[in-house]
This record gives structure tokens, C-alpha cells and sequence, in this order.
């Protein structure tokens, strides 16, 4: 059989997150908020999901520069390999801090630091934009000369490391504090305490940091808060994604003159207005609503969601090459429609229903995709038509068994 073995990353993630909330729960520390965790893997589930279908484009992307543009032509060997890690740690670093100092890099970037949370969950939490623009810092490794496969492979590996420094369960690493990024450097980077921010942007080595003047070393007199400077309040799949767009847009639509409009896609978060903020949240969000605390038939139903979202992301990982393109399209559709829905009971929006029967009409024509026969036909009619003739019992039923 022609696997993608790659899907059995998401069994080994789950594995590193339960055994760090079961020690959490042994050492009587609170690692974990549930609505978080939920976010943050939801986050995780659509980039894991999209990279089926950028990845290839990456890779592409890469031999063709290779091929038409290398500065040199060097050789694949063990020294290449070292040159290589340092090269694409410092490419890195410097994507890093850009992406935090320039608007247009921290659009995509800001969803890694909504978390008020640091785990292993928050590891997840990267966009296929920000791969997007990582793959164009990237393209610096071809040009210089580093063969393609070479490249693939090492950002592969590159970026397991990440994922193990996402923790409070770690400790200090003595010596290696000097060289490596750690748990404790990289909790520092995403804490919003006023003296930690900006800080620690390394990926492997903290050398860059102490190289450029932007190593913070963790102070015992400050309490770490995690999260945004300003924070979301909302655990909406779209409004995590696109909060900050919306408001670089409204800042651009409203500035006046060139130079103005310049430093809102290139200037500093800081530089923005923060009023456009307050004023999508109220728009977009109804921030003012009173949302009681989630019921436990709330807390069961995502759960319920996240663990079928997280299971078909694992099938549709394993066995992409035996699907069509029909097939990889409404699947896809249903993961991504289930995580918006997720995020939104949550937050407990009333739309919520409508995208229920979303998913319900993509389960229905995926069965006409799969099993094509007119027992399915009149099958999936007559659900139309008694989803259609009972839809306002069936959503007051709803309502009343998940907000209680």
C-alpha cells in the first residue's frame, strides 16, 4: 500500500500532549484551559490539513529557484548538512523577528501567540499563510545554492525541535541554556509581560538572540502571562485568523497619504490605532453579549468534534494517494466547516445551526461521492426533505440540550 506516513505524526503530537497533562495534573499545576487547548488544535488540524496541498508547491518552488537562479552549485556531504542547519536557524531567526516588527509578517504570525496557554497544544497553532511566507524567507536556502531535497528534508526535521520547547513541563536545561533555545527562552518569547516582549525569536540556537541583542534571560521577580498584549476573548476559528487582516485593513483604508499607509503594512503593530479594534469586535463579535459559562453537553459535543476531526485528518493524511479529487475536496470541506463550528459554540454564537446543516449537506453529497447508486439518491432526498420540513424543531431541540 501507498501511504503517507507522515499522518502518524498526529498520534505521536496527541501522545507528547496527554502525557504533559498527565503530568501537570501529578505536579497539581494548570498547564491546560480546555476552550484553549480545543483552539489551538483546531488551529493546528487546518495547517496539518492545507499542507497536503501546498507542500508540493514548496518543494516546486524550491527546485525551480535551484535550477534557474543558484548562486553556487554546492554539493550534497556532512559539511553541507552543517552549513545548512546554521543557514536555516538564522533564516529563520530573522523571518522570526520580522514577523513580530513588520504588520503585513505579523498578520499571519499573531495566530501562534493568541494562546493564554504554553503547551504542547500551542505548537500547533501555525497557519498555512504563515508557511506561505516562511516557504519565501526559505527560498533564500535554493539561491545561495542548497540542493532542493536537502532543503525539504532538513525543514522537516527543522521542525520537530519547535514542538518540544512549547512546554512548562521541561524545566531549566542547565549548560544548554547558552546555546540552545529552551522551554524557558521560548516561554519568555511568548509571554506579553512588557520586559519580555520582542524577545527569544530563535528557532534551535539562542545565539542569534545573544548575537542581535534580542536575548531576554527569564527574571524570578516576574510573574510570565502568555497571550497577546491585548487579548482575543473569543475562541472563533476566523476571528483568530483574520482579526488582525481586518484590522491592518481598516488602518489602511482610513490613512491618509502614502507615507501613512506604507507604515500600516510595514510599520509595527504598535503603530496602529487601536480603536479599529474595539470597533470590529463590536461589529463582528457582539463582545458586549452575555455568554454564560459552557454547559457540560457543550464541553461533550466539542470534544466529540475535536477527537472525529483530529481521527479524519489522520485518515485523510494516511490515504490521500487512494483519494480522488472530490473525495480530498468534501473531507477537507468538513474538517475545516466543523472547525469553524467548534470555535463558534464556544464562543456560543446562535449561527452555529446553519453550519450544522452544513456539514450535514457535505456528509450527505460525500455519501453520493463514495457510494454513487439510487438507494443513496433517494436516500439522501428524503433527508433533505425532513431536514428542510422539521428544521425549526429540530433547532429549538438543539439549542435547548447544548446552551441548556
Amino acid at each position: 500500500m501507498k501511504l503517507n506516513y507522515l499522518g502518524f505524526a498526529i498520534p505521536l503530537f496527541l501522545f507528547f500532549i496527554a502525557l504533559e497533562y498527565l503530568y501537570s495534573k501529578r505536579k497539581g499545576k494548570n498547564f491546560f484551559q480546555y476552550a484553549e487547548s480545543v483552539a489551538n488544535l483546531n488551529v493546528g488540524i487546518a495547517e496539518r490539513l492545507l499542507d497536503l496541498f501546498t507542500t508540493s508547491l514548496f518543494f516546486g518552488i524550491f527546485v525551480y529557484i535551484h535550477k534557474h537562479f543558484a548562486l553556487f552549485d554546492i554539493k550534497a556531504g556532512w559539511l553541507t548538512w552543517v552549513l545548512l542547519f546554521l543557514a536555516t536557524d538564522l533564516v529563520w531567526y530573522w523571518y522570526h523577528r520580522l514577523a513580530h516588527e513588520i504588520n503585513a509578517f505579523w498578520a499571519v504570525h499573531v495566530v501562534h501567540h493568541q494562546s493564554e496557554d504554553f503547551n504542547y497544544t500551542v505548537s500547533a497553532r501555525i497557519t498555512v499563510f504563515q508557511a506561505v511566507v516562511r516557504c519565501a524567507f526559505w527560498a533564500v536556502l535554493p539561491l545561495i545554492g542548497f540542493p532542493p531535497l536537502m532543503i525539504s528534508l532538513f525543514l522537516l526535521v527543522h521542525g520537530l525541535y519547535p514542538f518540544f520547547i512549547h512546554t512548562q513541563a521541561l524545566g531549566k536545561w542547565g549548560w544548554l541554556e547558552k546555546i540552545l533555545v529552551t522551554p524557558t527562552h521560548h516561554g519568555i518569547h511568548h509571554a506579553s509581560n512588557p520586559e519580555y516582549l520582542d524577545k527569544n525569536y530563535g528557532d534551535v540556537l539562542i545565539i542569534w538572540d545573544k548575537l542581535f541583542g534580542t536575548f531576554a534571560k527569564e527574571r524570578k521577580d516576574v510573574e510570565i502571562v502568555y497571550g497577546l498584549t491585548k487579548p482575543l476573548n473569543s475562541h472563533s476559528f476566523l476571528w483568530q485568523h483574520f482579526h488582525f487582516v481586518l484590522e491592518v485593513f481598516m488602518n489602511f483604508r482610513y490613512a491618509k497619504g502614502f507615507r501613512a499607509k506604507w507604515k500600516v503594512l510595514f510599520g509595527k503593530p504598535d503603530d496602529l490605532d487601536p480603536r479599529y479594534r474595539s470597533i470590529l469586535e463590536r461589529k463582528l463579535l457582539n463582545v458586549h453579549s452575555q455568554h454564560r459559562p459552557a454547559t457540560l453537553a457543550i464541553r461533550q459535543y466539542v470534544t466529540a468534534q475535536t477527537i472525529f476531526s483530529l481521527g479524519l485528518l489522520f485518515v485523510v493524511l494516511l490515504f490521500e494517494h487512494y483519494l480522488g479529487a472530490m473525495q480530498l475536496f468534501l473531507l477537507s470541506a468538513f474538517i475545516i466547516v466543523s472547525l469553524i463550528n467548534s470555535g463558534a459554540i464556544l464562543d456560543q454564537r446562535r449561527w452555529i445551526f446553519y453550519l450544522e446543516y452544513s456539514r450535514l449537506l457535505l456528509v450527505m453529497v460525500a455519501i453520493g461521492v463514495f457510494y454513487p447508486n439510487s438507494w443513496t439518491f433517494v436516500g439522501i432526498a428524503t433527508a433533505l426533505l425532513l431536514m428542510t420540513w422539521y428544521f425549526r424543531p429540530i433547532r429549538r431541540y438543539y439549542f435547548r440540550i447544548l446552551y441548556a
